[in-house]
């Protein structure tokens, strides 16, 4: 198929409008409901008061505002794709913006700005013993803004509003990869982001996978509860970016009825359980040759995690001595294997490592 065939195919895949409008009627939209944030998008709302005053400021002074992207689906209610952090900053400045738990927002209180100073300590409302609102004019002058709004419609492929989130949501300092996965997953299908949830919080998981706490909250518990059982369900195609194959991985275990979840979760609770009991923080660690030591490393987590999950009801059918002598003296080999030498070092690519090193995994860890 040449380009120019792949380029149309795609094209009657997305169907779009878009048009602008006004700041006022978007805050009607969502007064009546008719635009909607989804709750767990809405947990990742955290501009800070200074990017929240700057986007008011913006508004007030006439810059012009990136679009938004919604999904129309359906009753025509518009779901929010992109825009989340300039909509809810727009919808709590004015006092209306919902909490995931159906109550209102505190409203914002702006603060002094290079171009208006005057901002500092302004509401949108007056509140009792303060006139710090910025007045009818200003009111006026916020609702008359212009945003365009671009719609992808509910005749478009299934998928493609899971695409496109990806697409604007990946890159940017404001999402991990794996926090635009889990909105991904919560689109596609709520109770597998739960599961998923639900699973990265296993005890001996997180033991094992000694994470920081700012990693934590990044998401790379998920990220790596989701490698795990990627690399069981979907084989990696060679050549394929790591987070396209997480993300295509994601999408088809999060559609597919025929995956058996408990299965799976059994699966991550005896792996990681054994590994607790046999190698303890160490799981993942790099072997010097006299102690394991230093940080977490992915390369390792890939073959030990997958090799000891394809080999599980062996290793576990050892005495508890046997299993600990055993895995731990798989994890020590492994630094001896020539395949795992060549292509577990820093300058490998993902690409690389994960064609090399899967395939490696399971025989490595043969009781």
């Amino acid at each position: 198929m040449s380009l120019e065939i792949e380029i149309q195919t795609a094209r009657k895949e997305i169907v779009s409008d878009g048009y602008e409008m006004s700041v006022g009627e978007l805050i009607n939209l969502y007064r009546d409901e008719e635009i909607i944030i989804n709750p767990d998008f809405q947990r990742l709302f955290r501009w800070d008061s200074i990017r929240k005053t700057r986007f008011i400021e913006s508004l007030l002074l006439g810059i012009p505002i990136p679009p938004i992207f919604v999904y129309q689906g359906e009753a025509n209610v518009w779901e929010v794709i992109d825009g989340l952090q300039r909509l809810s900053t727009i919808f709590e400045f004015a006092g209306l913006l919902r909490l995931p738990d159906g109550g209102l927002a505190d409203p914002s209180v702006l603060e002094g700005t290079r171009f208006l100073p005057s901002l500092a300590d302004a509401t949108w409302k007056s509140s009792p013993g303060s006139t710090n609102a910025i007045g009818q004019a200003q009111q006026i002058q916020i609702k008359r803004a212009r945003i365009r709004v671009e719609i992808l419609k509910q005749e478009s492929d299934p998928l493609a509003k899971y695409e496109l989130f990806q697409r604007l949501n990946t890159g940017g300092a404001a999402l991990s990869e794996q926090e635009v996965r889990n909105c991904v997953a919560v689109m596609l299908n709520k109770p597998f982001y739960d599961w998923l949830k639900t699973c990265s919080k296993n005890a001996d998981f997180r033991e094992t996978i000694q994470q920081t706490s700012s990693a934590l909250k990044r998401q790379a518990a998920s990220e790596l509860a989701l490698r795990f059982f990627s690399f069981r369900n979907v084989p990696y195609q060679k050549g394929l970016d790591v987070n396209e194959y997480l993300d295509e991985a994601l999408m088809k275990m999060a559609s597919d009825q025929e995956i058996e979840l408990d299965r799976e979760k059994d699966a991550l609770d005896r792996t990681f359980g054994l590994l607790r009991r046999t190698m303890g923080k160490r799981a993942f660690k790099r072997w010097d040759g006299v102690s394991f030591k230093g940080k977490f490393l992915m390369s390792v987590f890939e073959v030990v995690a997958f090799g000891v999950s394809q080999n599980l009801d062996d290793i576990e059918a050892k005495s508890s001595h046997e299993q600990k002598a055993f895995v731990e003296s798989r994890c020590k080999e492994l630094w001896a294997n020539p395949v795992f030498q060549k292509n577990s070092g820093a300058g490998v690519r993902g690409t690389t490592r994960l064609a090399n090193l899967l395939p490696l995994a399971k025989d490595h860890f043969r009781a």
